[in-house]
């Protein structure tokens, strides 16, 4: 009977023993099935880094490239390029483009357009928004009711010398802005000037979006 019980309690030892080795075993298993997960949220966060990183790479290349091209606009005052809102944008004032208080386009202006046209039919797989802003000083007319009106035709206007000039339409939209987007102090002439100005942003590509998935 004594060899009995010391059998029965060893293989209780045993059994519990076993259980407790496979309850180590189980709880290997998860926390090596969490190290995977970690490992592969890791590497998809590492690709979406690389891939950011490409894509601010080829947008730097992009607005170098544009710099480059519109260098004659730009040192001669016509216009300018910058970054704005995370958007490449080409500026141009009111001045080289319009008359105070008006929408069509002053000859000056349509040889500008023209030549900012050559170059934004060379650049592939991109649309453009032609956005109009003005200063906030109120105007109300038969022809433009408020700045509303103004600034979309003026942002029409652009969009159809462009169109006339090698930009396929598919490629442009239209907006106006009034006087709700302003870069400049509208307290002074200086700073109403340049408010009063017209925007040709490149849109990003479809791959230059955030994945929302």
């Amino acid at each position: 009977d004594a060899r009995l019980n010391t059998l029965t309690e060893e293989s209780a030892r045993l059994t519990a023993q076993v259980r407790e080795l496979g309850g180590n075993v189980q709880r290997t298993q998860g926390e090596l099935e969490q190290a995977r997960t970690r490992e592969a949220d890791t590497q998809r966060a590492l690709e979406e880094l690389r891939r950011r990183d490409a894509q601010n790479a080829a947008r730097l290349r992009t607005f170098r490239e544009m710099l480059t091209r519109f260098r004659a606009l730009t040192q001669s005052g016509r216009l300018r390029v910058r970054p704005v809102r995370n958007r490449m944008v080409i500026e141009l004032p009111e001045s080289v483009l319009f008359e105070s208080g008006h929408a069509e386009i002053k000859p000056e202006g349509v040889a500008v357009l023209r030549q900012v046209a050559q170059i934004l039919a060379t650049i592939p797989n991109r649309d453009f928004m032609i956005a109009g802003h003005t200063d906030d000083r109120p105007i109300r007319t038969r022809e433009f009711p408020s700045n509303w009106e103004r600034s979309s035709a003026r942002a029409a206007n652009v969009f159809k010398i462009l169109r006339d000039n090698g930009v396929p339409q598919r490629r442009l939209s239209v907006a106006g802005f009034a006087e709700f987007q302003p870069v400049g102090n509208n307290n002074t002439d200086e700073g109403r000037a340049q408010n009063r100005r017209i925007e040709i942003a490149l849109m990003p590509n479809l791959e230059e979006l955030p994945d929302l998935s």
